[in-house]
């Protein structure tokens, strides 16, 4: 018995020292297990704390590059803009060079001419002297006066003339039925042959209406590759300025500057401007182009009866639909040029065919003159000669300008009738100096009303802007102001369509602080 009680005590110590020791055991398992996962959980956040660091260095650095990148962008696209808009601006003082530089020249040739008209008069001045002391010095030394020697002379001719009379009288009688039709033929063309006159001059620019101003962005493209592009393909320089909606297309070759406008126009349409797309409408329109000037050939032969022309004659004459002289389509004047030669032919009784084929090739030249050296009749006649044209229709291409003589009456008519085709009424533009001096009479006109302070015409002579004076005319007096502004144009001036009358009062109000 006391055994087992010893048993148990012994056993129930051994079970407090074994929990005892257990306990301890798992506490200090415990605590250092905790101790591990606190020390990886530190160097967990290290790390975190170090790649986010590392991330935000990158980012930054990125943000940094990409910042500038587009610094750069923008500074080369003001550096581009800076260069067109210096281009424009040189291009402008050009033209008002080369006016300036015109009106001085014809300031001096008038100057001129005007010395010379008073060098011819006093001239004839002192002929008129010379003569009167050599008539008075003859009638002193013959003994007559000039009466009377005239009245001696005239019985001595007389009487020569009635022999001479007697004798010519039949020959003349029987030459003057033969020659009565061809003096008949000279004295007619000779009188139609003084109206001729020359003329050479074209338009330059095609404009191109656009939708909107954002198009204009768009045609130039991303660092100007789109307006470039488009140049390069046509050969066309593309002028974008302040013109509100409007694009200028500038050449001197008007099948290119016609080819250039055609792309555009279904570019701005299409709406898809870039350079493979541009390259595909420039190559569309240049081959509707085509197809246009030999219809437009064929037509013209077609509407004069003139047959059997060389096709490449019908092409380059189909080219002059695109060429202008001072507003004249060069096309349609050449078949007026030719209807006319032929009806005057037809009058005259000489060869119909011949005045209308000259006539509708005269100015086959001006196909040409933009791709060649020399004038557009040297160029016609080298053109006429390589596609084996007559000589009396090269003759009559070659002489209506006056640059060689005329072999025929028939290239008479071709002069005359080019003549009455340019200088009917309305058949051409005003010329650079009267629109010239009628935008600065629109100015004059302004300015010389009371009120005024100054004006300015503006968008090619329709509008006036006027700037009126604030201390002489009220808010309420500028409608009036512009009422007789505007019936003082309408009697002093001589204009085309209608002209805008803006009138524009500034007020001011201006105070000190003291």
């Amino acid at each position: 018995m006391t055994s087992v009680i010893i048993t148990i005590v012994v056993g129930l110590a051994a079970l407090l020292i074994g929990l005892l020791v257990g306990y301890i055991l798992r506490k200090s398992i415990g605590e250092k297990t905790i101790g591990n996962a606190e020390t990886k959980a530190r160097n967990m956040l290290l790390d975190a704390e170090k790649n986010a660091e590392s991330i935000k260095k990158e980012i930054v650095l990125e943000a940094k590059e990409e910042a500038q990148r587009q610094r750069n962008s923008a500074d080369k696209e003001i550096r581009e803009r800076r260069n067109e808009i210096s281009k424009a601006e040189r291009r402008l003082n050009q033209k008002e060079d080369s006016i300036d530089r015109k009106l001085e020249n014809i300031e001096k040739k008038e100057e001129s001419i005007t010395n010379k008209e008073r060098k011819i008069e006093n001239r004839l001045a002192e002929q008129d002297k010379v003569l009167k002391r050599q008539l008075e010095e003859l009638e002193k030394i013959s003994g007559y006066t000039i009466e009377e020697a005239r009245e001696i002379i005239l019985q001595k001719v007389e009487q020569e003339a009635r022999s001479d009379a007697a004798m010519l009288y039949k020959e003349i009688e029987s030459k003057a039925k033969d020659e009565a039709d061809k003096k008949a033929k000279e004295i007619i063309t000779g009188a139609i042959q003084r109206c001729a006159a020359d003329h050479v001059a074209e338009s330059t620019v095609s404009v191109v209406p656009l939708p909107n101003d954002e198009m204009k962005g768009r045609i130039i493209g991303r660092e100007g590759r789109n307006i470039r592009a488009i140049e390069n393909a046509t050969g066309i320089d593309l002028i974008i300025d302040d013109t509100p909606e409007a694009v200028i297309l500038s050449g001197f070759d008007p099948v290119r500057r016609e080819i250039a406008r055609l792309a555009l126009e279904k570019l701005i349409v299409d709406g898809r401007i870039h350079p493979a797309r541009i390259e595909e409408m420039v190559n569309k329109s240049e081959r509707e182009v085509n197809t246009i000037i030999k219809e437009a050939g064929e037509q013209a032969t077609f509407d004069v009866g003139i047959h059997n022309l060389h096709p490449e004659l019908v092409k380059l004459l189909g080219r002059l639909k695109y060429r202008t002289s001072y507003g004249q389509n060069v096309l349609k004047h050449s078949v007026e040029v030719a209807h006319l030669a032929g009806l005057m032919a037809g009058e005259l009784g000489l060869d119909v065919t011949l005045a209308k084929r000259a006539g509708l090739l005269h100015d086959i030249g001006k196909a040409l003159d933009h791709e060649r050296e020399g004038t557009h009749v040297d160029i016609g006649m080298e053109v006429l000669k390589k596609y084996k044209e007559s000589e009396a229709v090269i003759n009559g291409m070659a002489a209506h300008h006056g640059d060689y003589e005329p072999k025929s009456v028939e290239a008479v008519l071709i002069a005359a009738a080019d003549a009455l085709s340019a200088a009917r009424p309305g058949a051409r533009r005003e010329t650079l100096e009267s629109y010239i001096k009628r935008l600065q009479k629109l100015e004059e006109i302004a300015n010389t009303t009371k009120g005024v302070e100054n004006s300015y015409a503006i968008q090619a002579g329709r509008e006036i802007r006027i700037i009126a004076k604030p201390d002489e005319v009220g808010d309420d007096s500028i409608a009036l102001l512009a009422r007789d502004i505007s019936k003082k144009i309408e009697s002093e001036l001589e204009y085309p369509g209608q002209i805008k009358v803006n009138v524009v009062r500034e007020t001011r109000a201006i105070d000190y602080a003291k």
